[in-house]
């Protein structure tokens, strides 16, 4: 019985259905070309056409941040691989699953410099959790079921197949393996039993604790299991940049976001805890601050499925190591059979607190004819919140005002760039939100500086008619060095101020709709005609120039030392 040949590209697509991958993002080029011919002859997986290869990667994030399933990127080989890395550490550090598929050149030229040859391997070592070259296709099968086994467990992150030519050509069988083992690989999935009991106790006891939200929980998809533990233990919350819509906002013992702009209310529930209730997340200096200051009189309890994340910035007290949402459900399962009451006598006390910090909030700064950024984010989210549209930022001021300004009360709902701070993040990724949200319209709340470093992919939203409405805040700088500046650098705005195109007539070149709003009288008007327009719209919102982000904790200040008007500090 004669056995059915592939090639490595019929096989590699074969893997990838295998995987349930139905859309990938990709920029073809010569040694992928293969690929792009197995693509072409057949009609299971849709391929989606970026302008840049770094879009792609976005693109891909972006998908897999909304559906949470891995997104794929393909690339060709040299500048084509080169322009991921970008992409790639964005994932890695937001720890985002990600295969991103390389063409490489014939494998007999390796090390010799051949046209369009980079070692993506190398390159990629440091920002990827792990990659491969795939030197005969009799490996390719069993490299794709790896791929996605190390991007989706654990601490999930990109991981880069590097393919030469000749392996796309070369023929075998197709025998998908059903299991993966990798030796030394073995994340750990349930916490430890006798810590999850004495974080219990230790929560039991606390008189002023905290529950600091993160990314991890988003990965977990342990919304749920946080909230009802929360409410159980009565315990507030804060969350981190990454954590957004982990917890309900609508709810009285939500906090918001800590951090360097952070409300002052988390900052200082924080800052005062005796038990820092700590759930995926990494303690980046955003949300620290001094580290010699932060938690001084705290104990710390902190849940992480990467072991490495715990202790390294922060000394926890009891480390549980697993995965968040059998964590909590272990945690919830233990205080269900335990019949504890939770002593409010303390607690009492410590919400009064927190009222009282809640009072104490940013002041607006400046005084203007021009629009003001807070007014327009604040108007667009009263404006949109019915429809509870996933909202895509790039980086800058206008993502920290987002953050502070929109209300999540679901995760996966806000996208941006939190370990990196990655500008031109937004846009791509809003092309990967599209994907993965089918019908939703997507809100990308953008800068001027950001939106010019992938505004090519105005292009790519034309061809495939998303709903993408890019909003940009306009202030003629790159707003937040500009900040920077004036505070840090005595007013040296040393090439912050940024000229822009007519972003109106630059939308109506691509084919999109462009809209400019000046008044505040003209901003439910524009967002009534970009929401019923099916297709990718700017509009372009010119605001004050020198409006500042408030609240502020400057860097290596402790974040209970919160700025909150030009007039402080």
């Amino acid at each position: 019985m004669n056995k059915i040949m592939y090639n490595g590209a019929q096989i590699l697509l074969k893997s990838l259905l295998k995987e349930g991958v139905e859309e990938v993002f990709g920029y073809p080029g010569g040694v992928v070309l293969p690929l792009y011919d197995a693509l072409y002859m057949q009609d299971d997986i849709k391929h989606y056409l970026v302008r840049h290869e770094q879009a792609a990667v976005h693109a891909a994030e972006g998908y897999a941040r909304v559906s949470g399933k891995p997104g794929v990127a393909i690339v060709t080989s040299g500048p084509g691989a080169c322009n991921t890395i970008t992409g790639l550490a964005n994932a890695y550090y937001d720890g985002t699953p990600l295969i991103l598929i390389t063409g490489q050149v014939n494998s007999k030229l390796i090390g010799g410099d051949a046209f369009q040859e980079a070692d993506i391997v190398g390159i990629t070592r440091s920002c990827c959790k792990h990659n491969y070259l795939v030197k005969d296709v009799r490996d390719l099968a069993r490299i794709v079921k790896e791929a996605f086994y190390i991007a989706t467990t654990g601490k999930k992150g990109p991981v880069v197949i590097d393919i030469p030519v000749d392996v796309f050509n070369s023929k075998h069988t197709f025998n998908y393996p059903k299991n993966v083992e990798l030796v030394g690989y073995n994340p750990n999935y349930k916490g430890h039993p006798l810590q999850i009991q004495r974080a219990l106790q230790t929560l039991f006891e606390a008189k002023r604790p905290v529950i600091i939200s993160g990314g991890g929980v988003v990965a977990s998809n342990a919304s749920k299991e946080l909230k009802e533990l929360a409410t159980k233990l009565h315990i507030p919350v804060v969350h981190t940049l990454m954590g957004a819509g982990t917890y309900p906002d609508n709810l009285e013992t939500s906090l918001g976001m800590m951090g360097m702009h952070g409300n002052y209310c988390a900052n200082l529930t924080v800052s005062n805890a005796d038990v820092i209730f700590a759930i995926g997340t990494r303690f980046s200096d955003r949300i620290t601050g001094c580290l010699k200051k932060f938690a001084r009189d705290a104990q710390v309890i902190h849940i992480d499925i990467d072991p490495c994340s715990i202790s390294k910035n922060v000394k926890a007290t009891i480390p549980i190591v697993g995965d968040i949402k059998n964590v909590l459900n272990a945690m919830l399962l233990e205080l269900f059979k335990s019949h504890h009451k939770v002593n409010t006598e303390f607690k009492d006390k410590w919400f009064k607190d927190i009222e009282e910090w809640k009072k104490k909030v940013a002041i607006p700064q400046v005084s203007s004819d021009k629009l003001s950024a807070i007014t327009v984010l604040n108007t667009i989210y009263e404006f949109t919140k019915k429809d509870e549209p996933i909202v895509t930022t790039e980086v800058g001021q206008h993502q920290m005002w987002t953050a502070q300004n929109f209300k999540f009360n679901k995760p996966r709902k806000f996208i941006t760039s939190g370990g990196l701070g990655t500008m031109g993040f937004g846009f791509p990724a809003a092309l990967g939100a599209c994907v993965a949200a089918k019908k939703d319209y997507i809100l990308n709340i953008a800068g001027d500086g950001s939106i010019q470093m992938n505004i090519q992919e105005l292009m790519t939203a034309v061809d495939y008619k998303f709903r993408i409405i890019n909003c940009i805040i306009n202030n003629g700088y790159l707003g937040m060095v500009r900040q920077w500046q004036e505070k840090i650098y005595n007013e040296h705005y040393s090439q912050t101020k940024i000229s822009s195109p007519d972003f109106v007539k630059l939308a109506q070149s691509y084919g999109a709709l462009g809209i400019r709003v000046q008044k505040e009288s003209e901003i439910i008007p524009a967002l009534k005609k970009a929401i019923e327009y099916q297709g990718p719209v700017i509009i372009d919102f010119i605001c004050e120039n020198f409006e500042m982000v408030y609240p502020w904790v400057l860097a290596g200040e402790p974040i209970d030392k919160v700025l909150l008007s030009r007039k402080e500090g």
